[in-house]
């Protein structure tokens, strides 16, 4: 799979497109949290879609942004980086970091059990139950 990488302002005008679809720049513009000028939003919208992530169809005076990279590839991506920059290619460390005193409750942590039971294929073991 292809890198997939975007800038802090690229992502929260993606985080739009995956949770609104199609949206104009005012959409866009409208749903952000920061106060952006138009142009700005704009400008990320045309650097996204000079950079493949992102089309464009008119619609009267406007355009329709549409995201063309899924929501699921830009996290995959984006997990490897952090994965292999900050925990040295490390999956463990990774995983070890994410629970290990942030919070995560016994509940989650049941939840993570299961999803990592069910990768395995097994279902875990009656003792882990």
């Amino acid at each position: 799979m292809d890198q997939v990488s975007f800038t802090e302002r690229e992502l929260d005008v993606m985080a739009v497109l995956w949770e609104r679809g199609p949206c104009t720049v005012a959409e866009v513009r409208e749903a952000l949290v920061d106060d952006l000028a138009y142009t700005t939003v704009l400008t990320v919208l045309r650097t996204l879609e000079t950079k493949g992530h992102v089309s464009h169809e008119e619609q009267g005076k406007a355009h329709r942004y549409t995201p063309l990279v899924a929501r699921e590839a830009a996290g995959t991506s984006a997990l490897r980086r952090i994965v292999d920059k900050i925990f040295g290619g490390s999956r463990e460390l990774l995983l070890t970091n994410l629970v290990d005193g942030r919070g995560v409750d016994d509940e989650e942590l049941r939840r993570l059990r299961a999803v990592l039971n069910q990768r395995l294929g097994d279902g875990g073991s009656a003792h882990d139950r």
